[in-house]
């Protein structure tokens, strides 16, 4: 690019700052050490290694991605038991990166292994516990009535997954009466509130059917419906019992135990209750066939008699007789058909107008019982919530405390960096200094000013000698 003369009275434009490779790489590890100086991660273990070292090198992955992480030795003391590969984990530490490689990776300081591997073994082993038993026997399952007169949904009244279910039943067959009896769907209490659902509409509840409702979610927000109280509360009930939780692709041990489960709420509505419209259709269209296999039986009968009079002429009065008493007889049976056809146009009549003289008190009621419930949730939500932040806090205040590295000051350890340039750098390596070099030692309590007099390599060979003595 042509320089700009100085009498055009512009000043020529600025070089850009071209950052050397070690410059970059130490922005970039100031930047993420800033910005995320303590994150959790969950992930699978994979090419997990100990070197001699004692360290703990694992790579973190899952279908997407993948990152370096290291436990060293000593946070090793706070494991539950021994990572391995294939495990799923939930790793706490700091993201930083290592320079001489370029590698951003996580420094691990807490590995917890209760994440959804733990929780899918709990799953399958509970599942093959209770087929044992007898649990899930297609023999024991209790029948499901075709058109229940009432449904009694043991839910929480503010998810969405009752609004499905009420959605499609009121569309489908609104004659039913749904009743819904609040309960948490979720947390460390669900499964017992279920419980105690089932126990109490079974023993004084007048209900056809229960069905266990509740939306998609996570293997840990759903296993509420993985415990095994509820599991053997749902085989114990006198009342059928319906599992509609989670999506189509979810499966519960709730599932297994009931005696119909449904793949979501949705569809449990319709799997319980007929379409009403096409119930109606379906009873016209009987009425018709019946209708018109009446007549048509009456014609042939017709026919018949004809056919039979002019084979037997003139008998006299005997078949007069006969001929009588065979037409009283359809007679008879016809208005006997007539009376019937009759009295199910009268009831299809009182059913239809049943349908349309629908009374909203049914749902009146249920926005009663949930704002209720909704009000109870508010009184309750506010000390859990500031008891839960407080135990919260309490745990990384102490965790915090455990990964401090004044802490680690405390224990005795030191931290070594070089007076000279490039000045601050910590010293990991004996090569990196020579004799003579100035150091600075930060202990616990105040710093230390030392000469290096030699220095030795791991294995305890000598590099090399100097003889200079620390200034006073």
């Amino acid at each position: 690019m042509p320089r700009v003369p100085a009498s055009a009275g512009l000043s020529a434009p600025r070089e850009p700052h071209v950052y050397t490779v070690a410059e970059l790489t130490s922005l970039v590890r100031e930047m993420l050490e800033s910005r995320f100086p303590f994150i959790s991660v969950a992930g699978e273990i994979s090419n997990l290694r100990r070197p001699r070292s004692g360290h703990i090198y694992f790579t973190l992955k899952d279908d997407r991605a993948q990152i370096r992480a290291v436990l060293f030795r000593m946070q090793q003391r706070y494991l539950e038991r021994e990572p391995a590969d294939g495990q799923m984990v939930v790793c706490r530490g700091r993201i930083t990166v290592y320079e001489p490689r370029g590698d951003y990776q996580l420094i691990v300081d807490a590995l917890d292994f209760h994440g959804a591997g733990a929780l899918q073994l709990a799953f399958e082993q509970l599942k093959k516990k209770l087929a044992a038993e007898g649990l899930f026997d297609e023999h024991l399952k209790k029948a499901i009535p075709p058109i229940p007169a009432h449904i009694t949904l043991v839910t929480s009244p503010s998810g969405a997954a009752v609004h499905d279910f009420l959605r499609v039943a009121s569309s489908r067959y609104p004659a039913t009466r749904i009743g819904v009896y609040p309960v948490a769907v979720q947390g460390d209490t669900a499964a017992d509130e279920m419980v105690a659902a089932l126990e109490r509409i079974n023993e004084s509840l007048a209900t056809d059917v229960i069905v266990l409702c509740r939306g998609g979610g996570s293997i840990e927000d759903l296993w509420a419906f993985n415990e095994e109280r509820l599991a053997r509360a749902i085989h114990a009930s006198r009342l059928p019992v319906v599992s509609a939780v989670g999506h189509e692709i979810d499966f519960t041990i709730a599932d297994f135990a009931a005696d119909l489960r449904a793949p979501t709420p949705s569809a449990a509505a319709e799997m319980l209750l007929p379409d009403g419209r096409e119930l109606w259709q379906r009873v016209a269209g009987a009425h018709e066939r019946l209708a018109r296999a009446m007549r048509e039986r009456l014609q042939r009968l017709q026919e018949q008699l004809v056919f039979l009079r002019r084979r037997l002429g003139t008998m006299g009065h005997p078949l007069e007789s006969l001929a009588l008493r065979l037409d009283h007889a359809s007679l008879s049976l016809e208005r006997a058909m007539l009376g019937f056809l009759e009295s199910r146009e009268h009831s299809l009549a009182a059913w239809s107008g049943r349908l349309e003289q629908k009374s909203p008190a049914a749902r009146l009621e249920l926005h009663r019982q949930r704002l209720a419930a909704l009000r109870q949730r508010l009184l309750l939500a506010g000390p859990a919530l500031v008891d839960a932040r407080g135990r919260e806090l309490a745990r990384l205040a102490a965790l915090l405390e455990a990964v401090s590295p004044l802490s680690t000051l405390a224990r005795g350890y030191a931290i070594v960096r070089k007076e000279e340039r490039p000045a601050g750098m910590i010293l990991t390596d004996s090569r990196e200094v020579r004799a003579g070099d100035r150091l600075e030692v930060l202990l616990h309590r105040g710093r230390l000013h030392c000469t290096v007099e030699s220095t030795e390599e791991e294995q305890g060979k000598e590099i090399s000698r100097g003889s200079r003595q620390a200034p006073g």
